[in-house]
């Protein structure tokens, strides 16, 4: 699930969280910015809006609203942190090995964690992470020219 922007405060205030002007910026940033934008993008984002705003406060702000559950923060395999504020489902994500540009897969089947293990070793999963890589078309359309 994704917050609606003019829901921000509103799920900041409930998930005891204060509303302040950097977290609604970092959230603003993360939300509008397409394919899960890295902390670089997010804080470029968040400072063409707010003015100033240090990398720390970046950092200090995604951490508390991932925390709460208001972003996700994703770590495909030798890529940077990224952040989502599509939350509370069991979605996977498919990475370009050439550009490294990250997008939503829904589940591949049925609901949560929509994967079963062969042997779970005795723990209760809830949750299946799952990455899937290729080249995204704009790098497939580049590669053949």
């Amino acid at each position: 699930m994704a917050f609606d922007l003019a829901q921000v405060p509103d799920e900041l205030r409930a998930r005891g969280l204060r509303v302040t002007a950097p977290r609604l910026a970092v959230f603003q940033a993360v939300a509008q910015t397409p394919g899960h934008p890295d902390v670089e993008t997010i804080a470029d984002r968040a400072r063409a809006q707010l003015g100033s705003l240090s990398t720390q406060a970046v950092y200090d702000t995604l951490r508390a609203l991932t925390a709460a559950g208001v972003l996700r923060r994703v770590e495909p395999a030798g890529s940077p942190a990224r952040f989502e504020a599509r939350v509370g489902d069991n979605h996977h994500h498919v990475v370009c090995r050439a550009c490294g540009r990250a997008e939503d897969v829904d589940c591949t089947v049925g609901q949560a964690p929509c994967l079963t293990p062969s042997d779970a070793n005795g723990f209760a999963v809830d949750e299946a992470e799952v990455t899937f890589w290729g080249v995204c078309p704009e790098c497939q359309a580049v590669a053949r020219s």
